[in-house]
């Protein structure tokens, strides 16, 4: 009884202590409470739609009143598993964001270890504006700007394989470019952008590091190696980590513009999918399970390169 009586004093007191806490710094509270109440509105109260995949939804019952499906409401999952384009989707949208993540990761790193070698500021500050400006581009206005570049006919691109000699090609409308254009262009477009967290990594190495460098005979690819680059190594995990959950994600407005009957073998995804079955035809249950199916890869797969990444380096997300 009187070890009971303590553990409940001892719960109340730490009651009180988190009260006392929150009173102390209650304004600081008041300040992310917009944030909170977003979070909670976009990001948790959507969340009771996800029943939507387990039923025959009609929006004249709504969420509540529509039946659930067969199959202990597996059906619509059942249905896109045994699909004909099920294979196609899955390795179109696998293999394109795994493309896109080998060889766009290490673009934003290395464009921030060569502005962080740039001794005169004003070319560094150039360099960087010039480098964050195409992430500003609308994805609408950077598809016109690869039909006009790619043109077979008024491409500068095609002008210039034809004035070295060789045959015109037709970009946009061929399967087999398709992936090359559109990891090409999104390194363009996003690699500066994404370098300003490792900008930022590198704004808080100690100057004295690289003096101490300098002292000992290091040149600057020592530098970078031994200074810089260990330095960023937390940063990298983490954003590795975090696009990892992304592979069976998609950019379903940029795949959409690029799209054309030519290339569908290979830029038919399951973002371009989903978007025809559910708003072309109305599927809004099947494609709620397609969209809670891939979400649960993705998580899975965040977790699982975590977990790999504590093994490896002891660098985790979480």
């Amino acid at each position: 009884m009187q070890q009971t009586l303590k553990r409940n004093l001892t719960a109340g007191d730490k009651l009180k202590k988190l009260w006392r806490g929150i009173n102390q710094n209650r304004w600081l509270y008041v300040l992310i409470l917009p944030a909170l109440v977003y979070l909670i509105i976009f990001n948790y109260l959507p969340m009771y739609g996800i029943q939507i995949a387990f039923k025959d939804y009609k929006a004249v019952r709504g969420i509540a009143g529509s039946p659930w499906t067969s199959m202990n409401g597996f059906k619509h999952f059942n249905t896109f598993f045994h699909a004909y384009y099920f294979g196609r989707l899955i390795g179109n949208t696998l293999l394109l964001n795994l493309l896109g993540l080998i060889f766009s990761f290490p673009m934003p790193i290395a464009l921030a270890l060569i502005v962080n070698n740039i001794r005169s500021q004003r070319l560094k500050k150039f360099t960087q504006t010039a480098i964050y400006v195409p992430h500003f581009i609308s994805t609408v206005v950077l598809a016109g700007i690869l039909y006009i570049l790619l043109s077979p006919t008024n491409g500068i691109v095609n002008h210039l394989i034809t004035a070295l000699g060789g045959k015109s090609i037709y970009f946009m409308n061929e399967a087999s470019w398709f992936r090359p254009v559109y990891i090409i262009s999104g390194i363009w477009q996003n690699a500066g952008w994404d370098s300003i967290l490792y900008i930022a990594a590198l704004a808080g190495v100690d100057p004295e590091l690289y003096e101490a460098a300098t002292i000992d005979g290091a040149n600057k690819w020592q530098k970078v190696r031994y200074i810089d680059l260990p330095h960023i190594v937390p940063t990298a995990t983490m954003m590795l980590i975090l696009n990892s959950g992304s592979l069976l994600s998609s950019a379903t407005q940029k795949t959409l513009l690029l799209q054309t009957g030519g290339n569908m073998a290979t830029s038919d995804i399951i973002g371009t999918y989903v978007y025809t079955m559910g708003l072309g035809s109305g599927q809004f249950s099947y494609t709620a399970a397609i969209g809670l199916f891939v979400n649960v890869v993705n998580f899975i797969l965040v977790l699982s390169t975590n977990k790999i990444s504590a093994s490896m380096n002891g660098e985790t997300l979480f």
